[in-house]
């Protein structure tokens, strides 16, 4: 049975009647069911706790902590098979990337234990006899954290694991198409021992929810996962009352081959990035540079095992690419391409929806060539199975075209050229860089994104300092 409820102060909160927000199984477009809405007492109810829990949790020593998130770590790790059901069924990602999103989750929560142990400060000796430059950070106190739906796990669980590693509480608000699976979540968190107070989970719209959290002076730091549109409003609300942001935002990846890279490989790298979670990454590779003496062998090679891809519902074996999301999210690619086509580029493969798919919101992976540069696609983020393959002549040309967009999150390179590399390296415009590989995120280091793509950082030792103060302490001799 489909089922999710308000987590505030420790206590699950079953209500009836009043109003719900329906979830829909992307792949089959049935309602799996619905959660309830948070009204405005439950709001301040859910504030109040995590105010509480915070003067607990801030107390609890780091090695406490620590143990602490391993026992949530533990318990996802346990749950794995149902959490990852529940996440397929809500966004539709094949139960195979589900499951890794959860195992994912995990060393998360692993690695910010360790963190936890870690923290520390530093001490100087002072100007005058006797005295002491004392520097020591404390936790800033309760946390507003907004996950997006195409990682609601994963996205939530950095936020959480390392709040609370540094001895933050949270208010988690999940996204409206993914509300189950982060509840299991804080059922995690809950379970593993943590304080009352210290997680609450609230669901219910913008205006609802972030809305009364954001304008609350105790609300001490938001961390936000979603788009820069949003994003950008909520740094408004933030001023009103100088909260501590961080804010992972939009991508539009660019994947720079260059002429001595290996096709196959190169190519193979795309398609398992650019069609994970059917494109709707802020990390997907979405404008493909192609050194333009092998641009036709990428763009074939790419195309044909884009075509290979088996699309279905992500319960059922086999399958490697489910459906989008959301219908906007399936209109919106039909858009890009239909935008694309029309002002001349050539369509390799895909572009529609699938004939033999009648329900869900399904697209085939789509590899657009010979683009022109007024094509949307190559200014709009697609958050969509679709890759735009455009030719270059040189390095520079690609790094040029590369930078040519307010965004600035991920790139990615291949090559074989050390001195290439450090020169990509140096002049992309990006946060995070993949050389050769795909993957850009991992818990042990930071990731974020320049320019409009945001700032602050998630994972990593500096990711745990994005919830910490600094003070500095003169202590002289009396």
């Amino acid at each position: 049975m489909y089922a999710a409820s308000l987590f505030i102060d420790g206590a699950y909160l079953e209500k009836t009647g009043a109003d719900r927000i329906e979830v829909i199984n992307p792949a089959t477009e049935e309602t799996l069911g619905s959660v309830p809405s948070s009204t405005p007492a439950e709001v301040e109810a859910a504030l109040a706790a995590a105010q509480r829990g915070f003067e607990t949790w801030r107390k609890v020593t780091p090695w406490e902590r620590c143990n602490v998130l391993r026992k949530i770590a533990g318990l996802l790790r346990e749950r794995q098979e149902m959490i990852a059901r529940l996440l397929t069924m809500e966004i539709g990602k094949p139960l195979a990337e589900a499951r890794v999103e959860v195992a994912v989750s995990a060393e998360y929560f692993d690695y910010c234990a360790d963190e936890a142990r870690r923290l520390h400060g530093y001490m100087l000796d002072g100007r005058t006899p006797g005295a002491r430059f004392e520097v020591s950070h404390e936790p800033v106190g309760v946390v507003l954290a907004l996950a997006a739906w195409n990682f609601p796990i994963s996205l939530a669980s950095r936020k959480l694991a390392m709040a609370l590693a540094a001895g933050c509480s949270v208010i988690l608000r999940p996204a409206e198409e993914a509300p189950a699976c982060v509840a299991e979540l804080a059922r995690c968190c809950h379970d593993g021992g943590l304080p009352n107070g210290a997680v609450n989970l609230l669901f219910g719209s913008p205006e609802q929810v972030v809305v009364p959290l954001m304008a609350a002076p105790a609300v001490r730091k938001l961390s936000f996962t979603g788009s820069t549109r949003v994003g950008q409003i909520l740094m408004r609300q933030a001023a009103d009352t100088v909260k501590r942001i961080t804010m992972e935002l939009g991508g539009h990846a660019p994947f720079i081959v260059l002429g001595d890279a290996d096709v196959e490989k190169a190519a193979t790298a795309a398609v398992g990035g650019k069609f994970r979670n059917a494109g709707q990454v802020c990390t997907s590779p979405s404008r493909f540079f192609v050194h333009e003496k092998i641009a036709d062998a990428f763009t074939e090679t790419m195309a044909r095992k884009a075509q290979a891809l088996r699309l279905g519902n992500g319960l059922e074996d086999g399958v490697v690419m489910g459906p989008l999301a959301t219908s906007r999210q399936r209109d919106r690619a039909e858009r890009l391409v239909e935008d694309a086509v029309g002002k001349g580029a050539t369509l390799a493969t895909g572009g529609r929806r699938p004939a033999s798919l009648n329900r869900g919101y399904f697209f085939e992976p789509t590899v657009l060539a010979d683009l022109p540069e007024d094509a949307s696609i190559l200014t709009d983020e697609p958050f969509a199975p679709v890759a735009a393959v455009v030719r270059c002549a040189s390095a520079d040309e690609a790094i040029a075209r590369a930078n040519a967009v307010e965004f600035g999150l991920a790139g990615y390179l291949f090559t074989a050229s050390k001195s290439a590399i450090d020169h990509v390296t140096r002049e992309l415009q990006v946060g995070v860089l993949g050389v050769n590989t795909t993957v850009v995120a991992v818990p042990e280091a930071p990731f974020g994104g320049i320019k409009q793509s945001g700032f602050g950082r998630e994972g990593g030792a500096e990711g745990v300092r994005e919830y910490l103060n600094t003070k500095f302490v003169h202590n002289a001799p009396a």
